[in-house]
């Protein structure tokens, strides 16, 4: 009887832990941008998926050369002089193995889009943000921290 009661008990600790690195393989969640340049955190950005899309919009702006509640003024078109909080700044990205890519990025900063390139790191815990022009080994990477 105490087999049995061990053996359910691992199986069911192993099948939760699946489940949480199935949650983990993913880049759909909340996370904390982190720029590139300083190091410091810019933001915190959800990705949602719909249709085997993902996109990501922009929930709070943590630092700002503008100060709290920046526009996004070197936009074009419709987001051009938009709160870039609530804004969606990545759109179009399907998965392609263990990568996701074929979307776009937008830095509100500059207010250029960018391809963009998806991977995950340290266990689902980070993720590789590369957004470039033409080829993907030009251009420029961040490293977004998961939030939970």
């Amino acid at each position: 009887m105490k087999q049995l009661f061990r053996l359910a008990l691992a199986a069911g600790l192993l099948l939760g832990s699946t489940a949480v690195l199935a949650a983990n393989d993913t880049p759909v969640g909340t996370w904390k941008t982190i720029d590139d340049a300083t190091g410091k955190p810019k933001s915190i950005v959800q990705i949602t998926e719909q249709n085997g899309e993902l996109q990501a919009k922009v929930l709070t702006v943590l630092q700002s050369d503008e100060g709290p509640h920046p526009l996004c003024r070197k936009c074009e078109g419709e987001r051009k002089n938009q709160p870039v909080e609530g804004m969606v700044i990545m759109w179009g990205v399907s998965r392609d193995g263990d990568v996701w890519d074929g979307g776009k990025i937008l830095d509100p900063h500059n207010g250029k889009t960018y391809k963009v390139r998806l991977k995950m790191l340290d266990g689902g815990q980070k993720l590789d943000v590369h957004g470039y022009v033409g080829f993907a080994l030009l251009g420029r990477s961040q490293v977004w921290e998961r939030q939970e």
